[in-house]
């Protein structure tokens, strides 16, 4: 693995960029805080209606970096091994043989994770905060990078069960995805039914502009990035200062802390610098907090809801400026 300067990670970060707005219609910001927590070795959770991309969105990061992309579809009858892997009896042979589930990948797509009972949802604990899992009782190292990428629709509620907050606690970002605009939707038509019968646009002509081994040292060149003081200071504030928040029954713990400032470290390698800023620290906040915050009943039933909340926080606690 080669070592990578930070002039030479936004470089290549810049071209898997350009690599996904080629084939996702609009979404600018969506693909933007995907690459960042790719960048901050994260995870994310995308909630949005069917038929927005985000699957779509997940095989063209994987072929961007050449790297193997799993989809599992949560079901309730969905078990843990189906997600890890389990011990099987070889026919013939009668030796046990473990074998790998799909969590043995790069990008690892959920979808519809919070349609799967809780102790399946727990199966990803292990695998999205130590990088490995145990079957048969060894630990199995995880590829490198490894991204879980988890959809939920936050219309149907029928059938779904709610993430536990330390299954929640372990994606740094939760992305809100909508609709394209009217111009980028033509666009997507377009491109989708020119000449062709499938309703998925074909991404047989993406060439792969990294490797897996880049997107590493892509990872530890982005912990290099300068964090000053009173850019962490500001980071520690707006996390303690959603403990306070009106509505809010449980704010941002410490981890909200770290997710800002590693974010913020993203967000300053998408835009060529090797410092990050208050700004940084602004733009991912509401994806950063928005699934570690819980509201009072009485806020929900007076319409709040947690981006209002973290927009009230972002007003009231002053950025350092120089």
């Amino acid at each position: 693995m080669n070592d990578m300067s930070l002039a030479q990670a936004s470089e290549a970060i810049l071209r898997v960029r350009t690599h996904l707005r080629s084939v996702i219609a609009g979404q600018h910001e969506v693909i933007d805080e995907v690459l960042a927590a790719l960048l901050c070795d994260g995870h994310v959770l995308i909630e949005g209606v069917p038929g927005l991309g985000k699957t779509l969105l997940a095989r063209a990061l994987g072929r961007a970096i050449d790297g193997r992309v799993s989809r599992v579809q949560f079901t309730p009858d969905l078990m843990p091994a189906d997600i890890v892997g389990h011990a099987v009896l070889e026919p013939g042979s009668q030796r046990v043989i473990t074998r790998e589930g799909p969590v043995f990948t790069h990008i690892l797509v959920a979808d519809e994770i919070n349609r799967a009972p809780a102790k399946t949802q727990a199966a990803l604990l292990e695998a999205m905060q130590e990088r490995q899992v145990t079957l048969e009782g060894a630990s199995r190292p995880l590829p490198r990078p490894f991204l879980v990428i988890a959809t939920q629709n936050p219309i149907e509620h029928e059938g779904t069960y709610p993430l536990p907050d330390a299954q929640l606690d372990r994606f740094l970002f939760r992305i809100r995805i909508d609709y394209p605009s009217a111009d980028e939707e033509r666009a997507l038509t377009r491109a989708v039914t020119h000449h062709r019968t499938g309703a998925d646009l074909n991404l047989d002509h993406l060439q792969p502009v990294l490797t897996p081994d880049d997107v590493v040292a892509l990872q530890e060149a982005t912990a290099t990035v300068l964090v000053e003081d009173r850019v962490l200071d500001y980071a520690v504030a707006i996390a303690r200062a959603t403990r306070q928040a009106p509505g809010v029954v449980s704010g941002g713990s410490p981890r909200a802390s770290i997710g800002l400032v590693r974010a913020a470290r993203g967000m300053a390698v998408l835009d060529s610098r090797d410092f990050a800023t208050p700004d940084d620290v602004k733009r991912c906040a509401p994806a950063v907090l928005r699934h570690r915050l819980t509201l009072s009943a009485d806020a929900e039933l007076d319409g709040q809801d947690v981006d209002t909340v973290i927009a009230g926080v972002l007003t009231h606690v002053p950025a350092p400026r120089d």
